[in-house]
């Protein structure tokens, strides 16, 4: 085991908050360990550090960069095996129970009150042996083009993911951000994107180019094309812009998250439906995550790299809590959409077995 991987097992042993990751097409993977036993929250965006933030923002847990030692690794993982994936099992029992949760969103986008929401569900797998140290390096050599990361705190215990989705890139003055929706798997590449697909992904690039205004100077906005995460492909906008004020990157975060990727439109009205609907708490699952005004890769400058955290999962008790949703509109279909999110569970279960 490397140096960086033997620092991090022993920061786990003494139940030390830390974060490994990996950022998209980097041949480096980056810690921060840290070295007191507090708990930190983000107060302001002007810290430096790293950001764990909840789908509600009811929690911003901050590994702050002058309490952490910073380490840093090549992702040459030569030997590391990738797993087989699991065998594919769901109940009838959640089936039914995530169809009738679309179905009702499907009703209340029909009234009008909803244009899109995003529905979402947890689900288990056992995992007696899990290594998470081997694991994350399975992540880095499955998904070159995501953001991977393994993220432990007393506060929330260990998340780990690769997601697709940037929320915000910031350097200097020049904001970067994504609208990202729709999705079906790589083998139908040549099949057109469907109206339901393309209205959905539309909503979430105008949803961000609106709420941007105040805030920006001039932007480009490119042509949706198809783009592949894994075994998924899904419709990709990038957006660039120039910041007013770059005191004001806090308020363009809270406008920001959570997208109409992850929760719906209009947005606080579809993030009630969420709470009040889908039984579960999605913690983590749907926030933010990344570097906050600060780069590993130079010191010096007080850029901001943050992703929305997809494809992830909480570990606990020998359990792996995995957390997939699916974006509804009055096109979708109960059916397709589970299986949708039978599809997004396979990403992190192939790092499991």
């Amino acid at each position: 085991m490397s140096d960086f991987f033997q620092k991090v097992s022993q920061q786990y042993n003494q139940k030390l908050a830390f974060v490994m990751y990996s950022k998209p097409n980097s041949s480096t993977s980056f810690g921060l360990l840290q070295e007191d036993s507090n708990s930190y929250f983000l107060e302001n965006y002007e810290r430096k550090g790293f950001i764990l933030n909840s789908f509600t923002s009811e929690k911003k847990i901050l590994f702050p960069l002058d309490k952490c030692l910073q380490i840093s690794t090549e992702n040459n993982f030569e030997g590391i095996e990738t797993t087989s994936e699991l065998k594919e099992t769901y109940s009838e029992e959640v089936k039914l129970k995530f169809e009738n949760l679309v179905k009702n969103a499907i009703e209340e986008i029909e009234v009008g009150n909803y244009k899109k929401i995003v529905t979402s569900r947890s689900e288990t797998v056992s995992i007696p042996d899990f290594d998470f140290i081997k694991s994350f390096k399975v992540l880095v050599q499955l998904y070159p083009t995501a953001f991977k990361y393994c993220a432990f705190h007393p506060e929330i215990g260990m998340w780990m993911g690769a997601t697709p989705e940037q929320l915000l890139k910031v350097n200097k003055n020049t904001i970067q951000t994504v609208a990202l929706a729709g999705t079906k798997t790589k083998d139908k590449i040549d099949e057109d994107w469907g109206e339901k697909e393309v209205v959905e992904q539309q909503l979430v690039t105008d949803f961000i180019v609106e709420s941007l205004e105040p805030f920006i100077a001039e932007k480009s906005v490119s042509e949706p094309y198809t783009y592949q995460a894994g075994n998924l492909l899904h419709i990709k906008t990038d957006i660039s812009a120039q910041l007013k004020n770059k005191m004001q990157l806090g308020e363009v975060i809270n406008i920001l998250h959570p997208t109409p990727a992850v929760c719906g439109f209009p947005k606080e009205k579809a993030k009630d439906f969420i709470l009040e609907n889908e039984g579960y708490n999605r913690e983590f699952y749907a926030g933010f995550l990344g570097e906050l005004n600060y780069e590993a890769v130079n010191q010096e400058c007080e850029n901001s790299d943050l992703f929305v955290n997809l494809r992830c999962m909480k570990i606990e008790n020998k359990i792996a809590n995995i957390y997939v949703g699916c974006g509804i509109t009055k096109d979708s279909q109960p059916e397709l959409e589970f299986f949708e999110t039978v599809n997004k569970s396979k990403t992190i279960k192939k790092v499991l077995k």
